[in-house]
């Protein structure tokens, strides 16, 4: 017979095996693949010249991407697979992706200075990813360290939908293309605090003006879907390094880790 200590023990411990089951999931994993495709997509597309498919391949890649940790939380179906799957799936499609597209639409034509960009930002989002994986225990929720890898690819993507719908060939904006791809780059890999919005919680109840607003965005965005996308990431991408500076004004703390007992040793990356 067990006291209450024990029970509460084992209740948690029983939590903690079932987040990290070793299982395969349906259908958090199809969400994943779904957001793969997107981006394995935007690279044939590249290829093929369709630089506006391309670009919405990526948008569509954040929007699986967005779904299937929420579908995996929501159907009790977390496992160590499906995280593992999950950021192979965002170096294909937020890393390799749009710096591939970025390439083959503009930075080519620079040389070795376009392809040193690309790969600098493709090698900053497996970086970005990497540091996500290990920093997930210590980082404050409610904060990014650094620029989300979605973000990220859609400041590149959005950048080359919006040119490409207006009729602009990417020869003529090759240099504004390296500095974006080094901009949205080497921010993933700071520690400037982006606003996560984890601390929404989608399940309470919210006032009616609420899902008015929400209506009039959507019906913003389908005035001029790639302007208007790629404004809103503009706007988020350059939102960190206001927290940042209002943080620092502030006397506030603005680096995103806790203090870490568990894992000294990773003090050094953060």
């Amino acid at each position: 017979m067990h006291d209450g200590n024990d029970s509460d023990f084992t209740e948690v411990d029983a939590i903690v095996v079932r987040k990290r089951r070793k299982g395969i999931y349906v259908l958090p994993n199809l969400f994943t693949l779904a957001a793969l495709f997107g981006g394995f997509y935007a690279i044939v597309m590249a290829i093929n010249g369709r630089f506006d498919l391309a670009a919405i391949g990526v948008f569509c890649a954040m929007v699986l991407d967005s779904l299937d940790g929420r579908v995996a939380r929501m159907t009790n179906t977390q496992s160590a697979f499906g995280e593992q799957m999950d950021s192979l799936s965002d170096m294909v499609s937020f890393g390799a992706a749009p710096a591939l597209i970025a390439y083959v639409w503009a930075l080519k034509g620079l040389g070795r200075w376009g392809w040193i960009a690309a790969f600098v930002y493709c090698a900053c989002g497996a970086l970005r990813l990497a540091r996500f994986n290990v920093n997930t225990a210590v980082v404050d929720k409610r904060y990014f360290q650094g620029l989300p890898s979605p973000a990220a690819a859609a400041l590149l993507a959005g950048f080359i939908w919006v040119m490409t719908d207006m009729g602009v060939k990417g020869a003529s904006v090759a240099w504004p293309t390296f500095a974006l791809a080094l901009y949205a780059g080497l921010t993933m890999v700071t520690n400037v605090p982006f606003y996560s919005f984890k601390d929404v919680h989608m399940k309470k109840s919210v006032p009616f003006i609420v899902i008015v607003l929400i209506a009039l965005g959507i019906a913003v965005i389908n005035i001029d879907p790639p302007i208007v996308m790629f404004g809103l990431f503009v706007v988020y991408g350059f939102s960190g390094y206001v927290i940042y500076v209002w943080r620092k004004t502030k006397g506030l703390q603005t680096s995103v880790i806790s203090t870490s007992t568990q894992e000294p040793d990773e003090r050094g990356l953060h």
